[in-house]
């Protein structure tokens, strides 16, 4: 499977934003993010410029002067509510609740049309993870300048979407638009393809192994296409076979093969055999599905 992206777009925060929150003892906080592993500042606007007393959940920290509490190679560690005070009389001037995280990297970025030719599916990852909320917007268009215009990707969960109406055998690739945002910042990355470079059927399903009677050398294999491919009768698919002796140390990779059933001869009687079945389109456009599920199966024993 090919994880890749190309042409990307980073923009980090211009500040740390800052919403209703709770310091966990009845009193309302402000939100602050910051980059983990970097050098965090919470500040005390009300303090004016003055040195500040800072609590961290009701315990004393210390008096600070301005611009406020420095907090040296943040970690996970350094989350939670914050206080600052007058540093004589103890009045609150601001409540504080800090969360750490990283802001987005580029989405990395990966479509394949496993229901060709009638959708396409993609999905995207973060690495780092951000560690905060973070929404994506997934759009696509056809044509790198798009004529057409953005459509909606439409989601099919967190980090995945879905879109159809495709151009069968057009040389205008379509491009995926992933962008991340979060409260320390902004990534984008586009991945363009053409259609029939991804076909990639999902694997196929319901593989059977049965011994054939009077047959002490041969094991009979049968399956399914996979039940997301439309129309295997217009679209054929062709199938990949890779089998191995129970314990065995050797596995043997055979076709690809038309139909959906085969013989594998030339077996050692009365082992068990492990096999598995991957898919590709026909005309070898794309890549192999993945392998199937494990099927086992020992060939005939004369009673």
């Amino acid at each position: 499977m090919k994880w890749f992206w190309v042409v990307a777009f980073v923009a980090p925060a211009c500040a740390a934003p800052y919403m209703a929150g709770d310091t966990g003892d009845g009193g309302p906080c402000a939100l602050q993010h910051g980059v983990l592993g970097t050098e965090v500042l919470l500040r005390c606007p009300a303090a004016g410029g003055r040195p500040a007393e800072w609590r961290r959940g009701g315990a004393a920290l210390g008096t600070y002067p301005a611009p406020g509490l420095a907090l040296p190679n943040a970690s996970l560690a350094h989350e939670g509510p914050y206080s600052c005070h007058h540093p004589s009389t103890g009045e609150t001037w601001a409540r504080i609740c800090l969360r750490l995280g990283y802001p987005p990297a580029l989405p990395v970025v990966e479509c394949w049309a496993i229901s060709y030719p009638q959708a396409v599916n993609c999905s995207w990852l973060l690495a780092p993870e951000p560690l905060l909320d973070t929404d994506f917007v997934a759009t696509y268009r056809h044509g790198v300048w798009g004529a057409t215009g953005s459509h909606e990707c439409a989601r099919t969960g967190p980090r995945s979407c879905s879109f159809g109406d495709l151009q069968m055998f057009s040389l205008t690739p379509y491009v995926l638009n992933v962008t991340a945002t979060n409260a320390l910042g902004t990534a984008s990355s586009l991945l363009p393809f053409l259609l029939e470079n991804i076909i990639k059927p999902d694997p196929p399903e319901d593989l059977r192994v049965s011994p054939i009677p009077g047959q002490p050398k041969k094991l009979l294999l049968e399956w399914s296409p996979p039940g997301s491919w439309p129309f295997p009768e217009y679209f054929p698919l062709k199938y990949r076979i890779r089998y191995v002796r129970d314990e065995g140390s050797v596995t043997r990779t055979i076709g690809p093969y038309e139909q959906t059933s085969y013989t594998l001869t030339g077996l050692r009687p009365g082992t068990l055999h492990h096999v598995q079945v991957a898919a590709k389109d026909f005309t070898d456009y794309g890549e192999f599905s993945a392998w199937s599920l494990p099927a086992s199966g020992t060939p005939w024993k004369e009673p």
